[in-house]
């Protein structure tokens, strides 16, 4: 008896694969070829996605819909209302005759902006030298704040700040405020529930507590600004919080390197912070509290790059690639997290190979664990190619800096990896300025401890090259 049922029910399951699981999977399997063809960039992620599709259709079908579709850049784009306007043409701004005025094209075209002269830009390091500033700032403002954060801390650092803005407010200054969602507490942010409560006009970059939105945790706003009056104000890499006060030694002491700017850049950075504020609150921000028109007061030639999963896609990286290309004599490039991809890697290790002295620091250790063990993987193309590569002595440094050729200045808030690169919304500036660069190449050279060799990768036990290979391949979400 149950041997006849077996052979039914078998039967049953056989006529089930051949006449309909087997048509269903054909079906698939081209649907999603189809759609792995028309939208993988990169030649062995497709090839390997199509055979999985084909070697298991309904399962493999599951699986790329899950990992292998990209909805972070769709949703991204999907999440503004519409393109942003830009003009068709911009204006050439400052003019180059150098070898660096084929980069200087390039920005131009990538961010649709032009460079503009006149601007004050000085290096500030670590919160000790950084909140104090910030907070006289604040207390001097007449008309107008904007503060874009990743994260605000209501502790021993940001507390302070807190407390100025609000006062600010009181005072009759506009205030606004963008914490990311994030960046400055999921699930509960001090800072945001003490800004609110007080009246100042604060708002939560892509936050939701609803499950359905969990997509929006990879949607990150790493920017950090805070602008006065529309005419001067800061930005960089540091965020605020009381690890970042080295000299009160915290109990885990964050290095970084903050900017104050002054002149006409500064209008360009409005903008962008206005753009952001406006996707948020749907606020616009204009008149002359915001938009003033600030005199010139420095040397530097400066640019405002912005980058994101949006309509800005990988334009930092962009950037950095025809920086590297237009190089001469020398790269200096200083990261918290050094994970690049191929095209970078390949980039720097051309550099290297036609005699460009390409120097790179990265932490000892960093504050992830997981990006330490990923990036000793991914170095060794460079090191076998004449890369330096520099190891930066604790405390752990935040700061992001490049200079190209003595000249050229990449300062902001994105690091050398694919989640600031592809993922978060950054904000960048890059200068033509041969004081800064002269600073910011003098802070590298400080902060040099002992250089990684190829030695020094070939030696690790076999374990710790197998763990670090495994988490290499987590490149692409680190």
């Amino acid at each position: 008896m149950f041997g006849d049922e077996a052979y039914w029910l078998a039967a049953l399951f056989g006529l089930i694969r051949a006449q309909i699981l087997a048509p269903l999977g054909l079906v698939v399997a081209l649907a999603l070829s189809v759609h792995i063809l028309l939208t993988k960039r990169d030649v062995g992620a497709a090839i390997g996605w199509i055979g999985l599709v084909w070697f298991s259709p309904l399962p493999g079908g599951v699986v790329y819909l899950v990992f292998g579709v990209n909805r972070v850049q769709r949703r991204a784009r999907g999440l503004r209302e519409g393109p942003r306007s830009v003009p068709r043409d911009v204006p050439a701004g400052a003019p180059r005759a150098d070898h660096l005025a084929p980069l200087e094209r390039a920005a131009r075209h990538l961010t649709r902006r032009a460079t503009v002269a006149g601007n004050l830009i000085s290096l500030l390091r670590n919160g000790d030298a950084v909140y104090p500033k910030m907070l006289a700032a604040i207390a001097e403002a007449e008309r107008s704040i904007a503060l874009s954060t990743y994260i605000l801390r209501d502790d021993e650092a940001g507390g302070p700040i807190i407390d100025a803005l609000i006062a600010a407010t009181t005072r009759g200054v506009s205030v606004r405020v963008l914490l990311d969602g994030v960046g400055s507490g999921y699930f509960a942010s001090p800072a945001y529930r003490r800004l609110r409560h007080a009246g100042v006009r604060v708002a939560r970059f892509l936050h939701s507590p609803l499950p359905w939105r969990m997509p929006f945790l990879n949607l990150r706003s790493h920017k950090k600004l805070l602008l006065i009056d529309g005419r001067h104000g800061f930005t960089g890499g540091m965020n605020i919080g009381a690890e970042n006060l080295v000299e009160r030694r915290p109990r885990h002491p964050v290095r970084d390197t903050h900017f104050v700017v002054a002149g006409p850049i500064v209008t360009q950075l409005i903008e962008a912070f206005a753009n952001d504020w406006a996707f948020v609150t749907g606020e616009k921000l204009a008149g002359p509290a915001w938009l003033a028109t600030p005199d010139a007061c420095g040397q530097a030639v400066a640019r405002v790059v912005t980058s994101g999963p949006d309509e800005d896609v990988e334009k930092i990286e962009m950037l950095v690639l025809q920086a590297v290309a237009c190089a001469q004599r020398s790269i200096a490039i200083m990261t918290p997290y050094f994970l690049p991809d191929e095209r970078l890697v390949t980039a720097l290790a051309l550099a290297a190979m036609r005699g460009i002295t390409v120097d790179v620091l990265m932490p000892a250790r960093s504050n992830h664990r997981l990006v330490d063990w990923a990036c000793y993987a991914n170095i060794a193309p460079l090191l076998h190619n004449g890369v330096r590569i520099w190891r930066n002595p604790a405390p752990f440094d935040h700061s992001k800096l490049m200079v190209v050729d003595s000249t050229w200045c990449l300062i902001g808030s994105a690091n050398w990896d694919m989640r600031s690169f592809r993922l978060n919304f950054e904000l960048n500036l890059e200068v033509f300025h041969s004081d800064l660069a002269t600073a910011l190449t003098e802070l590298m050279k400080s902060c040099q401890g002992p250089r990684i060799t190829l030695h020094d990768l070939v030696a690790l036990p076999l374990p710790t090259r197998l763990r670090n290979a495994g988490a290499r391949l987590l490149l692409p979400y680190l």
